[in-house]
């Protein structure tokens, strides 16, 4: 009896087109599995509808062989359509996902879906067809339903329609870095209802298409431009006191010449004066990144470099006019501050071997002279070439030493806390023999020609002691480029010796 059922049941499921839907799904299946592992799950699913599928119209023609031939008729047409509907998924996605890549095409994900989705339609079309049903009264009365859907779904159709634009015109595409309202961050999907924005806190933001159709959104960086900085604004207050001429070539020196990372060298950043505040000038310092994860960081480095640079021209960022300072300082007070900074400045001297032939009251005239100049990582404190009548003794932080040639520069040596350079220039007026760079934020005292001026004349003994102290400085570096014999060694220290003691006497105009 089974038997007897089984054979009509299968020959009711098993037509002669058969074997071919089933080596095509097996095949389609087989190769996305191989060529696309990150759509295993989704190839998994779509094969065990098709599978069900095929019990079904089994199941539809065991129906059939019991005499239920309506019922079974009505099953087996709902399950072949079912596994049709599983074929042109496969089909789908072995298309867009790995024979067009495959050539070099990459269509938005929207073409794949209403690709699919009129596969869809135009199956289900043709297999009703086939059934005997009259299609014109369905086109008929589609309309109307159409008609009443759209006017109910306005917003959901709006959203897919826009999700479609942003495809087709690739105005926005995966990747790119937007801008919408107040979200900033990086496209991760674009679906038919939204787009999904990834922001740098680890945030998706899901933005309806619609709203990015009708309002409008900044691409900041995508794939095509990425070449192309994006302009920054970091924006301060200075007093008016300070004229604007010299806040902003500090400030555009300072930045120009910094090393900061994602600050683009081209364009150069540029400082201009915005508007005039009730107690201050507003200025915008406009510099370019060239990667627009790092803005935030990036901008904090600027604005660092920015107010060590207006601390060491002397000029001061506006305070508040809301600011109310409590502090009564009467005289006792004042001489407190100033013995502490005093007492700061002579504890830097003394790590100075220039100054160590010093008394204590020439120290003491030498400090109050000093002039605090802090730098931040990456400013270039002196440059190779340059003419600065001034010394630097570095108090807190680490600098480096580079020397310049033919184009390149190449690192000589670290200077740490309690170092001093730059004095060549202060005591002789030579230019800088070579380029130093804060390696990290460094805080240096500064001393220049004027303040050491009135000392060296007080005693001009001390000229002939600091020529060498700076004579065997110089042989040091020497004797790191090349060895000399005693005796010729002896005669170059005797030279170098007085031909900078007389530099000292002309450029201090002392009596020989």
């Amino acid at each position: 009896m089974m038997q007897e059922l089984m054979q009509p049941a299968w020959a009711f499921f098993w037509r002669e087109e058969s074997p071919y839907v089933v080596s095509a799904a097996l095949l389609l299946a087989a190769l996305l599995w191989h060529l696309r592992p990150a759509d295993r799950r989704s190839v998994g699913y779509t094969l065990g509808v098709f599978a069900l599928c095929l019990a079904g119209q089994f199941a539809a023609g065991v129906i059939d062989a019991r005499g239920l031939r309506t019922g079974a008729a009505a099953a087996h047409e709902l399950f072949i359509i079912g596994s049709g509907v599983a074929l042109i998924r496969l089909a789908g996605l072995c298309l867009f996902r790995a024979l067009l890549p495959a050539a070099g095409l990459r269509p938005p994900r929207i073409v794949e879906d209403i690709v699919v989705i009129l596969a869809y339609v135009g199956f289900a079309l043709v297999r009703m067809r086939l059934a005997g049903v009259d299609l014109s009264g369905i086109v008929a009365t589609s309309a109307v339903i159409t008609a009443v859907v759209a006017f109910s779904m306005q917003d959901t159709l709006g959203n897919i329609l826009g999700g479609l634009a942003l495809q087709l015109d690739s105005s926005i595409e995966l990747g790119d870095w937007v801008k919408v309202d107040d979200i900033v961050g990086r496209v991760v999907d674009i679906r038919w209802r939204y787009t999904a924005i990834e922001t740098r806190n680890g945030e998706t933001i899901v933005v309806p298409n619609s709203l990015l159709m009708k309002s409008k959104f900044t691409v900041i960086w995508s794939l095509e431009q990425a070449t192309q900085p994006w302009r920054r604004w970091i924006w301060f207050n200075v007093d008016y006191s300070a004229q604007p001429a010299r806040v902003i070539q500090a400030v555009e020196q300072a930045i120009a010449s910094a090393d900061i990372p994602d600050v683009a060298r081209t364009p150069q950043p540029n400082c201009v004066l915005m508007e005039f505040g009730p107690s201050y000038a507003r200025y915008a310092l406009r510099y370019w990144l060239t990667d627009p994860r790092a803005d935030d960081p990036t901008d904090s480095a600027v604005r660092s470099h920015v107010l060590a640079a207006l601390q060491r021209a002397g000029l001061r960022i506006a305070e508040p006019e809301y600011s109310v300072h409590m502090i009564k300082e009467n005289e006792a007070h004042r001489e407190a501050v100033h013995a502490r900074e005093l007492g700061r400045r002579l504890k830097a001297l003394s790590g100075v071997e220039i100054f160590s032939s010093f008394s204590e009251e020439e120290r003491k005239a030498l400090a109050d002279r000093l002039v605090h100049a802090p730098f931040a990582r990456g400013d270039v404190i002196t440059r190779q070439g340059m003419v600065a009548h001034w010394l630097y003794i570095l108090v807190a932080g680490e600098a480096e030493v580079w020397l310049e040639q033919e184009g390149a520069r190449r690192l000589l040596t670290a200077l740490p806390a309690g170092s001093v350079f730059g004095e060549m220039g202060m005591l002789t007026g030579e230019p800088r023999r070579a380029t130093v760079t804060a390696k990290s934020d460094v805080e240096c005292y500064r001393l220049d020609k004027a303040g050491f001026e009135e000392v060296i004349r007080s005693r001009p003994a001390i000229a002939e002691e600091m020529a060498a102290i700076l004579t065997e400085r110089n042989m040091q570096i020497e004797n790191m480029q090349a060895t000399l014999d005693g005796e010729a060694n002896a005669r170059e220290r005797l030279r170098q010796r007085a031909s900078l003691l007389g530099k000292m006497r002309t450029f201090f105009r002392l009596s020989g």
